[in-house]
């Protein structure tokens, strides 16, 4: 599957070209970005091999920034939020084949990591920044993370 950034590479590119239309397949994944007429980018990417959860992703994109996410729900005022110092992917673990760093219900220290917050190449820990039990992990791991976007609940 593609990743965010090479799409957002590849969208920036054809806005600042003359190109309409691009197709690309890997890997048995097919990415189609059609430009129209204004500012408009669509997107449409469609894994033909079949994963083990079968997945299709359609957007539109006005201006890629205003991709719009998902809301969380409320947060409880005495938990503390660990939130990402940049923009980056999130990764609970070292690598796909460790242990994630935290669950819920696991107690933590101040010094602590929590997870990967990758951004441009860079791996960067992200420490629990309290003392205290994770109460709730926000994101998915491979998720898209944006600067003061919680990560964590942690009960202090």
């Amino acid at each position: 599957m593609f990743k965010i950034e090479e799409i957002k590479e590849l969208i920036q590119l054809i806005n600042e070209s003359n190109v309409n239309d691009f197709s690309y397949e890997q890997d048995g994944t097919k990415l189609k970005i059609k430009k129209n007429y204004g500012e408009q980018v669509m997107v449409s990417a469609v894994q033909t091999v079949p994963p083990a959860k079968p997945q299709m992703l359609e957007t539109a994109i006005a201006p890629l920034e205003t991709a719009a996410k998902e809301e969380k729900p409320e947060v409880n005022e005495n938990l503390h939020k660990i939130t990402s110092p940049m923009v980056g992917t999130f990764y609970a673990s070292s690598s796909p084949d460790k242990d994630v760093y935290v669950k819920v219900g696991d107690k933590v220290t101040k010094d602590s990591v929590v997870c990967i917050v990758e951004a441009m190449k860079l791996f960067n820990e992200i420490t629990a920044e309290v003392d205290g039990e994770i109460v709730e992990i926000l994101v998915k791991d491979g998720e898209l993370v944006e600067y003061g976007e919680p990560l964590f609940l942690v009960k202090a």
